[in-house]
Parts: structure tokens; sequence; C-alpha cells
């Protein structure tokens, strides 16, 4: 792969079924590579991701933070983990609604010991994305955390002016799925 060649460590991957077949001899071989976990994860998918993942970017309710918090302990383990924000309390996507940020945050730290280093959106389609990254920049800033995980191939550079850390740029650099 000419990126690993190139000397790039940090991978994103939103399918686990994908992910597990392209990288699990790719990491043994690899140790420095980074995997994200970017996509939507579901409960039943969780004993899967802990192993192979380094950072997962989705958490966005309790079910999913007991399991992963099991999953962890499980193998001694310890995922960095965004916790997702749905901005526009968009029906369609997933994340926690920006007031109930602060409880949802002090029960994964307080009470299963998850590792939670910053926070995620993915803005309403076709908006502004100003105002919402700005929003974020708040908001991780009233839970007092380092990492914000927003901005995509098309509001990137916005989102950097923004705080944000780690941006999710795979059509610009791979081209569209197909």
């Amino acid at each position: 792969m000419p990126l690993i060649e190139s000397g790039h460590i940090h991978f994103g991957e939103n399918k686990v079924q994908e992910a597990l077949e392209k990288w699990q001899n790719i990491k043994k071989d690899h140790l420095s590579i980074k995997l994200h976990m970017i996509g939507k994860l579901q409960t039943n998918k969780v004993k899967y991701v802990v192993p192979l993942f380094d950072y997962l970017h989705s958490l966005d309710n309790i079910k999913l933070a007991k399991k992963i918090s099991l999953e962890e302990k499980k193998i001694n383990k310890k995922l960095k983990i965004f916790i997702q924000i749905n901005l526009g309390n968009e029906e369609q996507k997933s994340g926690i609604k920006p007031e109930e940020l602060i409880d949802f945050y002090k029960i994964c730290k307080e009470e299963l010991s998850l590792n939670i280093i910053g926070l995620m959106c993915l803005p309403p389609n076709n908006k502004n994305v100003t105002n919402y990254f700005s929003e974020m920049q708040n908001l991780k800033s009233i839970v007092n955390l380092n990492e914000l995980s927003m901005g995509m191939s098309n509001d990137y550079l916005e989102a950097i002016k923004y705080g944000s850390t780690y941006v999710r740029i795979g059509s610009k650099i791979f081209g569209m799925r197909t």
C-alpha cells in the first residue's frame, strides 16, 4: 500500500466488516498504524472493533458506551474515543444532543472509565458549517477536552479554523466510494 510505504499511519474506516478483512494482517506487519472507526457502530460489532481499532469517533449512546467498557476490560485495551454530537438535531444522524453532553460525558468517564479524548460532529448538509464548528469549539471547552473530530473533504479547511484536530478527508484522497 503506497500510503503506508510513504509513512502515513492514521487510517479511517466506516464499515467494520471491510476493516476486519483489510486491516487485521496489515496491522500485524505495521505496528505503528492507528486505525480510526469513523462510522456508526452497532453494539453487536464492538467485540470486533475494540481489538482492531485504536480510535472510535462515533460514541453516541449509553448502551454502546457500556458495551465498549465491557469489551475493553476483557482484553485490557483502551480506545481513544470521541463523543458524537448531533448539532443539527437531525433524525437521520446519530449523536447525543448538545444539552446531554455534560451528563453523558460524566457517565462515560466516571462510571465506565472510558478514555474520552474529544468530540465529533457531522454538521447538517447544505448548511453554513461555521456556526456548527463554533458550537463544537464551545462544547469542547465546557467538558475540557483537547480534540475535535470534524470536517470532511468538502469543509475540512473551515473545521481546522475552528480547532479541529482530526479531519476525515477520504474522498479527496481515495475518491468517492462506489
